[in-house]
């Protein structure tokens, strides 16, 4: 193998490399792999099931076939809604990959095309998947005045975040 030329001395990407090791660890101890992936171009997904060009997809083997995990794209097939679709994923779309019994894995940088569109995106952030630190701060929410008393009522309460539970 040659060391990467001075050109290049950053070397390839580390993410196929680290997608591929957190796919067989999770497969390895029995848990089951999901993607998350940024859908832009050259993204081969069904396009009903994408939300604020998000997709979550499960990349377990017993939920695909004839899974590819490239340095440069991961293909699979799966079954949505019953028919058989052809999945491409460009790797640099994949900002997480994680188990679902338990939460652990990892999240990559959003693809630099998207990153860019967010950043000169005036209107606020959309809901969606994010990586740690990067949440806006919360707003004050307002009051409600009932116009039958004329007395703010206090703003109901923000709703909790998703906590996991170990149960033993």
């Amino acid at each position: 193998m040659t060391p990467p030329n001075s050109s290049d001395s950053q070397g390839t990407s580390t993410r196929p490399y680290l997608i591929r090791a957190l796919h067989d660890w999770c497969t390895d101890n029995g848990f089951t792999p999901y993607l998350a992936v940024h859908v832009g171009p050259g993204v081969q997904v069904p396009m009903e099931y994408v939300k604020n060009n998000e997709i979550v997809l499960n990349a377990g083997f017993e939920a695909t076939s004839g899974m590819k995990l490239g340095n440069e794209f991961i293909e699979f097939k799966a079954r949505f809604g019953g028919v058989a679709r052809e999945i491409v994923v460009p790797v640099d779309h994949v900002v997480a990959i994680y188990a679902r019994e338990n939460g652990q894995g990892m999240a990559f940088p959003m693809p630099v095309e998207a990153a860019e569109a967010v950043l000169s995106e005036e209107a606020t952030p959309k809901p969606g998947l994010r990586l740690a630190g990067t949440e806006p701060p919360a707003e004050a929410a307002p009051q409600v005045v009932n116009p039958a008393d004329d007395e703010p009522t206090p703003p109901a309460p923000p709703p909790r975040r998703p906590a996991l539970k170990r149960v033993k």
